[in-house]
């Protein structure tokens, strides 16, 4: 199985266990949110698990994809507290076929707060 359809099987099944095996250990993660990028695996499993609850909401699905063998451009949509949320998820691929760079950016500017907002209140969950 290629890393991609790794990533979407994550994805279909809500999986975020898995999501250990899928990223490497210097990954960066950005999100759409917050400036400053965030460095290493562990933090950048917190932020995809966090994700997977907020937005595998049944709404969430891919639209459209491009890859090629070291990047992926997934673009999704969802509906989250009644807002349409679009969005992309930009992915590098190293060498070991791993998640090297996680980039999210997401529109318009009411999907963003709506993310911001239901993120913030998972991750505050996560650290209790």
């Amino acid at each position: 199985m290629n890393n991609v359809a790794k990533w979407h099987e994550l994805v279909s099944s809500k999986n975020a266990d898995g999501l250990n095996d899928l990223i490497a250990e210097g990954a960066t993660f950005y999100s759409p949110v917050v400036f400053k990028p965030q460095e290493g695996r562990e933090i950048t499993v917190v932020y995809l698990t966090a994700a997977f609850h907020v937005l595998m909401n049944g709404t969430f699905k891919y639209v459209r994809e491009i890859n090629d063998d070291r990047c992926s451009c997934l673009e999704f949509e969802l509906e989250l507290d009644g807002k349409k949320v679009n969005g992309v998820d930009l992915i590098t691929w190293g060498d070991d076929g791993l998640i090297a760079d996680f980039k999210v950016m997401i529109r318009p500017l009411q999907g963003v707060n709506a993310v911001h907002q239901k993120m913030g209140e998972m991750l505050a969950s996560m650290q209790k």
